[in-house]
Parts: structure tokens; sequence; C-alpha cells
């Protein structure tokens, strides 16, 4: 029997409206970051992906490099959406993105040039079996091409039918303004930032990224919510066998599993607690208090996972007083040693 949509998934879910532009985004969003890759088992990321989307997600966030290995993430993806997920094509934001490192040679590597940017969309669109993404991203700014290249490739990939959109990912505020003035001049509009952006790393809130958002009416894709997982709680008291910090990730070694952030995390969950949260839905609402963040992307190692985190749809809002104790506890002023 084949895989049919729940009727009601719309019911629950919150909608953000995307910067100043006309598209509505589900408050979070499903990413193939880690876990969707060939060495993974295909059927938990398939039954991942229709549980989002039975839970009202709409934006499923790809990236050519995904995997392991590189590549293997749109494919697991495109297999998807044979089998279960084409007659929704019309209901789902897909999204990929080109910028690392992907193949050999001098045109598949770290960049921002046209020759790899749409080389890359052509593969990216094959692998996934789409004639098209909704969003098409520059993955990180490249110092060595001309950002007045990448803009002409971000242009192309619209004006060509290859995507409806254009976005940035990993941008500083100053790349943000030239790349919306560039791309602006070319009759196009940056959709979307992506920013890395969590209770541990706000560098967003500081080094301009958010402020040009809000002045240009660029929506927002925060990534990385729970910062690798230090933030779901999950740490608190050892590295967890299957974990991220206990495996071969470069993003999250057992290095950076300090018993000071571990302190923080003791101390923020029983603020958690109090708001009748676990600490990652928490952590996820605290993300979303932003004006500036259309939808969170989250990642899940089992469907269940995707259930517990859009629980914290159910409280988002946060007190004055709250607030003050979530930046009293990151500074480090309030901790409790054993709760």
């Amino acid at each position: 029997m084949g895989y049919g949509a729940d009727e009601n998934r719309y019911r629950k879910m919150v909608y953000n409206r995307c910067g100043r532009s006309g598209l509505l985004l589900s408050a979070f969003s499903l990413g193939y970051w880690h876990g969707f890759g060939g060495r993974d088992s295909f059927e938990n990321g398939r039954e991942i992906t229709r549980k989002s989307f039975d839970l009202g997600i709409t934006s499923f966030d790809l990236a050519n490099n995904y995997g392991p290995p590189a590549g293997s993430a749109e494919e697991v993806f495109g297999r998807i959406m044979k089998l279960d997920m084409m007659p929704y094509r019309d209901e789902m934001i897909i999204s990929t993105k080109a910028g690392y490192e992907m193949w050999p040679g001098p045109y598949g590597g770290f960049g921002g040039s046209k020759k790899y940017l749409m080389a890359s969309l052509d593969q990216s669109l094959k692998r996934m079996g789409l004639d098209y993404v909704d969003i098409f991203y520059h993955h990180c700014m490249d110092p060595d091409t001309p950002m007045e290249e990448t803009a002409e490739a971000l242009a192309y990939a619209v004006t060509s039918g290859k995507a409806l959109y254009a976005g940035v990912s990993n941008y500083t505020g100053e790349g943000i303004r030239k790349m919306e003035r560039l791309l602006g001049q070319r009759g196009i509009h940056c959709l979307l930032v992506q920013p890395l952006y969590n209770m541990f790393t706000r560098d967003a809130e500081k080094d301009g990224v958010f402020e040009a958002m809000s002045e240009l009416g660029i929506g927002g894709i925060a990534y990385s919510p729970l910062a690798q997982g230090l933030l779901s709680g999950k740490y608190n008291h050892s590295i967890p066998e299957n974990s991220r910090a206990a495996g071969e990730s470069i993003f999250l070694q057992k290095d950076a599993v300090t018993e000071e952030k571990i302190c923080k995390v003791k101390a923020l969950e029983h603020l958690a607690r109090e708001r009748g949260q676990t600490m990652a839905q928490m952590a996820l609402a605290w993300v979303l208090r932003r004006p500036e963040v259309t939808t969170v992307l989250i990642g899940a190692s089992c469907a269940r996972q995707i259930e517990e985190n859009l629980a914290a749809l159910e409280r988002l809002s946060f007190t004055e007083e709250e607030l003050r104790r979530i930046d009293v506890i990151l500074k480090g002023d309030e901790v409790y040693a054993d709760i």
C-alpha cells in the first residue's frame, strides 16, 4: 500500500512569512545533513521524511555534498520522492546548495564560479529526480570568486527555471548586503539566509547578519539550533555510543563536550522543566523567538525525535525574566551542579 499523507497535517504547524516575500515556510525544516547518506538506513530516512510531512513540515533542506558519501543524501531523497512524495511536490519547498568541495578537478572544488554552481545544480536535480528546486543557495562565501559572478549564477538558476528562489548560507552581514544588491540588479531578491545560530553560537546577533536580513526583508533558516546535540541534554552525564561526539564527525568532537558547557545545559534544563518543556524544545523555541528566523533546521535519527521537537510549538513565547535567566546562565553566572 502506497503512502498517503495525513489529512490533518496543516492543523498544528506554524507557518511564517519569509522576509518580505509571498512565501510561507513551516516553522521547522527537515535537514538531510546527517543520517540520510548512502551508509545510513534508507527505511529510517524514509520514515523520518514521511513523519515530518505528516506533521506539517513542508521545507526540506539538502546540499550537493550531504551524505556521506557526498551526493548520496540527494540520491536517497530522490528515491523517497519517487516512492512516496512526488504526488505532494507542489506542497513541498525543496532546497539544495553548492559551494563546498564536491568532485575532483578545478571545477568541482570550493568556490562560487558560475561553472561550478550551475554544473552542481544540474547534478543535484538529476540525483533527486526533479525538474527544479524551490531554493538554490550558495553554500559559503568564496573570497577568490567575484561576487558578481556568483550572483549571476544564482540569478541564472532562477531565470532558467531550475530554481524558484535564490539564497545564501554562511554569509557575513556585509556579504548579505552586497549579494542582495547584485541580485537586485538582475531582477532577483535574495529570499533566505542560512546562518549558524543557537544558544552557544550567537554571532548572527553581533556581526550584522540579523541586522542585514531585517533591513533587506530577507528570511532566515537557522541551522544547528541544538549545537550538534549539546543543547538536547543527551551529553549531560556521558557521551552516548551512537552520538556524533562518539563517532567520526568533524562537527562535534569529544573535546567540544566540555564541563563548562554541560553545567550550562543542566542549568538551562532546570528552566526548561519549569516551562514544561524538554531542553531541546526550549532551545528550539529560543531560536524561533527571533523575528529574523523564519524556520529552524532540525535533524533526526528517528521519527519519534521529530514529534518531540515539534512539541516546542506548544510554547514558543518567553517572558522577559526567562530570557534574562537564559542570558545569565550562558554567561556562566548561574549554574546547577547536580539537577
